[in-house]
């Protein structure tokens, strides 16, 4: 992409997500890699999750489009990252027409504990107990796809709470049987003794519009693929950014308390047919996507860097 010093750079917003999700845009902006490339890219505040004071068992009740994703619907935001199977189910929703323009370069965990005194030890425990995430988001999808070949889908109760800081209360306040959890959630809910059940990886997606053009999307590429890089060298300048996220309420936690095998970042890649195809065949068969999209449809793959 072409600097012209004289012009004004392209602005793009984006969500920022948690750091599990955003470290490579935090550290970007750190170091002004997207100001090299040509980008004036700023991070905004996500819009609020959808929170329930009681755990709501069906997924219909709960919009897609809530917390990291409202502010593309009302065109706040060019682009945003979230976990893969929640990507795909709002492209498809999207008034926008919001594609997946790339693989995210975060691949982050959701773990699933229980409260010390638990008669839960390993997952086929979790039978017909309610498990708490948040609906249309990485912990809905990942504890289904943990548990499924664990327990019959009859006896797999996922239930919607809210966003991590509202399922982590859940947890201390016992009023679920289990919750799914992030870093640094995940860190914090060890350090304080609660039991880990089932954890598994997962990767994301970044979707974006129209104002994200190819040479746009390939500056912030570079941007995104040098800070991976920094943070793959030695991620523990930046451990600040997780612990920051910890709400005094639930405690606190130290830069130590966080394992750094547990942050894992890669460059992003292209979304491949054969992955969306696998992906939206296990959306419908747990009947969390409508039917009648296609790869096409719903996927852009922007010009990547070399």
């Amino acid at each position: 992409m072409t600097n012209d010093t004289t012009a004004p750079l392209p602005k793009v917003t984006s969500v920022r997500t948690g750091a599990i999700f955003t470290l490579p845009y935090l550290v970007g902006l750190e170091k002004g890699y997207f100001l090299d490339e040509g980008v004036d890219l700023e991070l905004v505040a996500p819009g609020a999750y959808n929170v329930s004071v009681k755990p709501i068992e069906d997924h219909h009740l709960v919009s897609s489009f809530g917390g990291i994703s409202t502010g593309f619907e009302n065109g706040d935001v060019s682009m945003y990252r979230a976990c893969e199977w929640g990507q795909v189910r709002r492209a498809q929703d999207s008034g926008r027409g919001g594609q997946i323009v790339t693989q995210r370069a975060a691949i982050a965990s959701q773990a699933i504990f229980v409260h010390p005194d638990s008669d839960v030890y390993h997952p086929q425990s979790l039978r017909n107990k309610q498990v708490a995430v948040n609906f249309h988001h990485g912990s809905h999808y990942l504890a289904i796809q943990t548990l499924e070949g664990f327990v019959d889908p009859e006896e797999l109760k996922v239930v919607h709470v809210g966003g991590p800081v509202d399922r982590y209360k859940a947890l201390r306040d016992g009023t679920v049987d289990a919750v799914a959890l992030m870093e640094p959630y995940i860190s914090l809910a060890l350090k304080q003794g609660y039991r880990l059940v089932a954890e598994a990886f997962y990767t994301g997606a970044e979707i974006a519009d129209e104002k994200v053009d190819p040479e746009v999307y390939a500056a912030i590429d570079r941007a995104v693929r040098r800070a991976v890089a920094d943070i793959n060298a030695d991620v523990t300048p930046y451990l600040h950014y997780f612990t920051a996220e910890v709400p005094e309420e639930l405690g606190t936690l130290e830069e130590s308390d966080i394992a750094p095998w547990r942050l894992r970042f890669a460059d992003p890649q292209p979304y491949a047919p054969e992955q969306f195809d696998q992906t939206y065949r296990w959306l419908l068969k747990w009947g969390l996507i409508a039917s009648g999209s296609d790869f096409k449809k719903l996927v852009d793959n922007r010009a990547l860097s070399s």
